[in-house]
Protein backbone atom coordinates (compact mmCIF):
# COMPACT_ATOMS: atom_id res chain seq x y z
CA UNK A 1 0.00 0.00 0.00
CA UNK A 2 1.14 3.42 -0.78
CA UNK A 3 2.46 5.44 2.21
CA UNK A 4 -0.38 6.93 3.96
CA UNK A 5 -0.58 10.77 4.50
CA UNK A 6 0.53 12.02 7.99
CA UNK A 7 -2.32 11.87 10.77
CA UNK A 8 0.16 14.26 13.01
CA UNK A 9 0.23 16.09 9.66
CA UNK A 10 -3.19 16.51 9.55
CA UNK A 11 -3.61 17.47 13.44
CA UNK A 12 -0.86 20.55 12.57
CA UNK A 13 -3.17 21.45 9.88
CA UNK A 14 -6.01 21.45 11.92
CA UNK A 15 -4.23 23.45 14.64
CA UNK A 16 -3.12 26.15 11.90
CA UNK A 17 -6.85 25.88 10.37
CA UNK A 18 -8.11 27.08 13.99
CA UNK A 19 -5.99 29.66 14.28
CA UNK A 20 -6.12 31.19 10.54
CA UNK A 21 -10.16 30.47 10.52
CA UNK A 22 -11.29 32.04 13.93
CA UNK A 23 -8.61 34.64 13.47
CA UNK A 24 -9.65 35.95 9.89
CA UNK A 25 -13.94 35.05 9.96
CA UNK A 26 -16.09 34.28 12.83
CA UNK A 27 -16.84 30.66 12.23
CA UNK A 28 -20.23 29.22 13.53
CA UNK A 29 -20.35 25.60 14.32
CA UNK A 30 -23.30 23.57 14.68
CA UNK A 31 -23.64 19.72 15.27
CA UNK A 32 -20.25 19.16 15.59
CA UNK A 33 -20.95 16.33 19.13
CA UNK A 34 -22.41 14.68 15.75
CA UNK A 35 -19.42 13.31 14.18
CA UNK A 36 -17.98 10.16 16.13
CA UNK A 37 -15.12 10.37 18.30
CA UNK A 38 -13.48 7.36 17.06
CA UNK A 39 -13.51 4.78 13.72
CA UNK A 40 -13.85 5.86 10.14
CA UNK A 41 -15.46 8.73 9.13
CA UNK A 42 -16.07 10.37 5.70
CA UNK A 43 -16.94 14.19 5.58
CA UNK A 44 -19.00 15.12 2.51
CA UNK A 45 -18.76 18.95 2.47
CA UNK A 46 -20.35 20.85 -0.29
CA UNK A 47 -18.05 23.41 -1.92
CA UNK A 48 -18.45 26.52 -3.18
CA UNK A 49 -15.28 28.42 -2.15
CA UNK A 50 -11.80 27.58 -2.10
CA UNK A 51 -11.82 28.14 1.73
CA UNK A 52 -14.48 25.88 2.75
CA UNK A 53 -11.99 22.85 3.01
CA UNK A 54 -9.89 24.79 5.09
CA UNK A 55 -12.88 26.02 7.06
CA UNK A 56 -13.63 22.62 7.58
CA UNK A 57 -10.52 21.18 8.53
CA UNK A 58 -9.78 24.06 11.59
CA UNK A 59 -13.55 23.83 12.60
CA UNK A 60 -14.03 19.74 12.55
CA UNK A 61 -13.65 18.25 16.02
CA UNK A 62 -11.00 15.63 14.30
CA UNK A 63 -7.81 15.76 11.99
CA UNK A 64 -8.93 15.37 8.27
CA UNK A 65 -7.55 14.65 5.66
CA UNK A 66 -8.88 16.06 2.76
CA UNK A 67 -8.88 14.76 -1.56
CA UNK A 68 -7.85 17.70 -3.06
CA UNK A 69 -6.96 18.33 -6.63
CA UNK A 70 -3.67 18.29 -8.06
CA UNK A 71 -3.34 21.71 -9.66
CA UNK A 72 -3.40 23.14 -5.83
CA UNK A 73 -0.31 21.55 -5.22
CA UNK A 74 1.55 24.07 -6.81
CA UNK A 75 5.17 25.73 -5.58
CA UNK A 76 5.56 26.24 -1.91
CA UNK A 77 1.77 24.42 -1.55
CA UNK A 78 2.73 21.21 -2.87
CA UNK A 79 5.08 20.11 0.35
CA UNK A 80 2.42 22.41 2.44
CA UNK A 81 -0.01 20.43 1.68
CA UNK A 82 1.96 16.84 2.32
CA UNK A 83 2.53 17.73 4.91
CA UNK A 84 -0.31 18.55 7.08
CA UNK A 85 -1.56 14.96 5.63
CA UNK A 86 -3.93 16.18 2.75
CA UNK A 87 -4.16 14.00 -0.77
CA UNK A 88 -3.51 14.88 -4.22
CA UNK A 89 -6.00 13.86 -6.31
CA UNK A 90 -5.90 13.82 -10.38
CA UNK A 91 -9.16 14.34 -11.44
CA UNK A 92 -8.86 13.37 -15.11
CA UNK A 93 -7.72 9.83 -14.48
CA UNK A 94 -8.53 6.85 -12.75
CA UNK A 95 -5.92 7.92 -9.82
CA UNK A 96 -5.15 4.39 -7.97
CA UNK A 97 -2.67 5.74 -6.36
CA UNK A 98 -4.83 8.78 -4.67
CA UNK A 99 -7.67 5.71 -4.24
CA UNK A 100 -5.54 3.87 -2.39
CA UNK A 101 -4.61 6.11 -0.11
CA UNK A 102 -7.62 7.59 0.95
CA UNK A 103 -8.53 3.60 2.08
CA UNK A 104 -6.02 3.66 4.09
CA UNK A 105 -7.14 6.33 5.90
CA UNK A 106 -9.96 4.90 6.39
CA UNK A 107 -8.69 1.09 7.10
CA UNK A 108 -6.87 3.31 9.78
CA UNK A 109 -9.60 4.58 11.24
CA UNK A 110 -9.55 8.05 9.81
CA UNK A 111 -11.17 10.82 8.47
CA UNK A 112 -11.36 11.74 5.04
CA UNK A 113 -12.66 15.01 3.88
CA UNK A 114 -14.37 14.88 0.41
CA UNK A 115 -16.05 17.45 -2.66
CA UNK A 116 -19.09 14.95 -3.81
CA UNK A 117 -19.10 17.24 -6.31
CA UNK A 118 -16.57 17.29 -7.55
CA UNK A 119 -15.34 20.92 -8.42
CA UNK A 120 -17.02 24.25 -7.14
CA UNK A 121 -20.12 25.49 -7.89
CA UNK A 122 -23.44 26.37 -6.27
CA UNK A 123 -22.49 23.83 -3.73
CA UNK A 124 -25.82 22.58 -3.26
CA UNK A 125 -24.81 18.85 -3.88
CA UNK A 126 -27.56 18.53 -6.61
CA UNK A 127 -25.13 16.68 -8.88
CA UNK A 128 -22.92 14.17 -7.76
CA UNK A 129 -19.80 11.72 -8.68
CA UNK A 130 -19.47 8.55 -7.76
CA UNK A 131 -16.37 8.55 -6.03
CA UNK A 132 -17.97 9.13 -2.02
CA UNK A 133 -20.01 6.28 -2.94
CA UNK A 134 -17.50 3.97 -3.74
CA UNK A 135 -15.44 4.84 -0.79
CA UNK A 136 -18.14 4.81 1.56
CA UNK A 137 -19.39 0.97 0.70
CA UNK A 138 -15.60 -0.34 0.35
CA UNK A 139 -14.90 1.11 3.39
CA UNK A 140 -18.34 0.79 5.90
CA UNK A 141 -17.06 4.21 6.72
CA UNK A 142 -20.14 6.20 7.91
CA UNK A 143 -20.54 9.55 6.52
CA UNK A 144 -20.98 12.95 7.93
CA UNK A 145 -22.73 15.44 5.84
CA UNK A 146 -21.23 18.98 6.29
CA UNK A 147 -23.02 21.95 5.22
CA UNK A 148 -20.53 25.41 4.56
CA UNK A 149 -22.93 28.09 4.37
CA UNK A 150 -21.68 31.99 4.10
CA UNK A 151 -18.41 31.35 2.32
CA UNK A 152 -19.72 33.08 -0.83
CA UNK A 153 -22.65 35.23 0.20
CA UNK A 154 -20.27 38.17 -0.33
CA UNK A 155 -16.84 39.89 -1.64
CA UNK A 156 -14.53 41.09 0.31
CA UNK A 157 -13.45 44.63 -0.01
CA UNK A 158 -10.09 44.41 0.47
CA UNK A 159 -9.46 41.10 -0.85
CA UNK A 160 -12.18 40.17 -3.56
CA UNK A 161 -11.58 36.10 -3.90
CA UNK A 162 -12.03 35.97 0.00
CA UNK A 163 -15.30 36.42 2.36
CA UNK A 164 -15.26 39.92 4.30
CA UNK A 165 -12.90 39.49 7.23
CA UNK A 166 -14.20 38.85 10.17
CA UNK A 167 -17.79 37.62 8.38
CA UNK A 168 -19.64 34.67 9.82
CA UNK A 169 -19.56 31.64 8.04
CA UNK A 170 -21.28 28.67 9.13
CA UNK A 171 -20.76 25.07 9.38
CA UNK A 172 -23.20 23.14 10.17
CA UNK A 173 -22.16 19.10 10.74
CA UNK A 174 -24.91 16.51 10.30
CA UNK A 175 -26.17 12.94 11.68
CA UNK A 176 -23.90 10.18 10.51
CA UNK A 177 -25.57 7.67 8.06
CA UNK A 178 -24.32 4.52 6.18
CA UNK A 179 -24.55 4.73 1.97
CA UNK A 180 -24.60 0.94 1.32
CA UNK A 181 -27.74 -1.43 1.51
CA UNK A 182 -26.63 -3.53 3.79
CA UNK A 183 -25.47 -5.96 1.18
CA UNK A 184 -21.96 -5.33 1.14
CA UNK A 185 -22.39 -5.10 -2.78
CA UNK A 186 -19.79 -2.98 -4.61
CA UNK A 187 -21.48 -3.45 -8.26
CA UNK A 188 -22.05 -0.51 -10.64
CA UNK A 189 -25.95 -1.04 -10.15
CA UNK A 190 -25.14 -0.63 -5.96
CA UNK A 191 -22.82 2.04 -6.30
CA UNK A 192 -25.52 4.05 -8.73
CA UNK A 193 -27.86 3.19 -6.19
CA UNK A 194 -25.62 4.13 -2.95
CA UNK A 195 -25.39 7.76 -4.98
CA UNK A 196 -28.89 8.37 -5.18
CA UNK A 197 -28.85 7.72 -1.37
CA UNK A 198 -26.50 9.80 -0.60
CA UNK A 199 -27.59 12.76 -2.87
CA UNK A 200 -30.86 13.07 -0.77
CA UNK A 201 -29.17 12.81 2.41
CA UNK A 202 -27.17 15.78 1.30
CA UNK A 203 -29.36 17.23 -0.13
CA UNK A 204 -31.84 17.38 2.68
CA UNK A 205 -29.25 18.17 5.11
CA UNK A 206 -28.18 21.21 3.36
CA UNK A 207 -32.06 22.91 3.16
CA UNK A 208 -31.79 21.48 7.46
CA UNK A 209 -28.76 23.80 7.57
CA UNK A 210 -30.50 27.04 5.49
CA UNK A 211 -33.09 26.82 7.81
CA UNK A 212 -31.06 26.35 10.89
CA UNK A 213 -29.12 29.09 10.18
CA UNK A 214 -31.33 31.35 8.47
CA UNK A 215 -29.45 31.05 5.07
CA UNK A 216 -31.22 31.47 2.06
CA UNK A 217 -31.64 28.79 -0.77
CA UNK A 218 -29.46 31.13 -3.01
CA UNK A 219 -26.50 31.61 -0.22
CA UNK A 220 -23.96 29.52 -2.50
CA UNK A 221 -24.69 32.36 -5.08
CA UNK A 222 -22.03 34.84 -4.89
CA UNK A 223 -22.96 38.68 -4.64
CA UNK A 224 -21.11 41.89 -4.21
CA UNK A 225 -20.15 43.22 -0.85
Amino acid sequence: MSELPSERGAEVGRRIGVGLMFGLWKPRVLGAWKVPATGPVIFAVNHSHNIDGPMVMGVAPRPTHFLIKKEAFVGLLDPFLTGIGQLKVDRDTTDRKAITRALGVLEAGGVLGIFPEGTRGEGDFASLRAGLAYFAVRSGAAIVPVAVLGSTERRGRLFKALPPLRSRVDVVFGDPFEAGDGSGRRTRKALDEATERIQKQLAAHLEHARRLTGRPADDGRRRDA
